[in-house]
């Protein structure tokens, strides 16, 4: 049983060297509001709503 603790914190310690020598990590969780967050524009809904329209224009026979 003691393996398994010692085993757990070595590769803790070993995970937590890994991601302090990484870089810029954020370990803060999910953020709401983000000004790098960019949605897509609503496109493919107005050119579904104008292929009815087209053919309406068509001439009848």
């Amino acid at each position: 049983m003691w393996k398994i603790a010692v085993g757990f914190i070595l590769f803790a310690a070993l995970a937590m060297f890994m991601l302090s020598r990484g870089g810029d990590v954020d370990m803060s969780g999910e953020k709401h509001g983000d000004i790098g967050h960019v949605e897509a524009p609503a496109t493919a809904a107005s050119g579904v709503a104008s292929a009815p329209a087209a053919d309406a224009s068509a001439p009848k026979q």
